[in-house]
């Protein structure tokens, strides 16, 4: 049997070439009954394409209206080695040029709290214009209610 673990699975960007153009934003969803959201962007082949990455709290799905929040990262640019869990301000960071990089961005709920908000998303903005394969998964984790994942909105 294969083990049930407390994260839900959400696309966030489907896979595409020039998935960073311009400013692009991931879907929005719900982190009501999560205690964190992680949004791993996947890079393949793109060698110069930078983007500058930064999370939005966000009031409803559409969405009508954002504040950006700080978050932590952490960066897999080389192989399998992972950097270290990095404090991100509201400002964000820019990601490494090169291809064939993850990105892990972790928001926890608690962060959206000032803001009122309830549900989130991620927001790449293009440093240096180069398309880039990519993508981005969303994961919700440490649901509230363990043994049933809620219902997630998502645009």
């Amino acid at each position: 049997m294969i083990p049930v673990f407390d994260r839900k699975k959400v696309k966030g960007l489907d896979p595409i070439a020039d998935a960073f153009a311009g400013t692009v934003t991931s879907d929005v969803v719900n982190m009501e009954g999560h205690a964190y959201a992680c949004f791993t962007i996947y890079k393949g082949v793109g060698a110069t394409g930078t983007s500058t990455i930064t999370v939005l709290a966000c009031s409803d799905t559409t969405p009508s209206a954002t504040s950006a929040v700080a978050f932590y990262y952490r960066a897999c640019t080389t192989g399998d080695t992972w950097g270290a869990l990095t404090a991100a301000t509201t400002a964000g960071f820019t990601t490494t040029a090169g291809s064939s990089q993850m990105y892990e961005i972790w928001v926890d709920a608690k962060e959206l709290g000032t803001t009122g908000y309830g549900y989130v998303q991620l927001s790449a903005l293009e440093v240096a214009n180069d398309p880039v394969l990519g993508g981005i998964l969303i994961e919700l984790v440490e649901p509230r209610y363990a043994d049933a994942i809620p219902a997630t909105s998502i645009t």
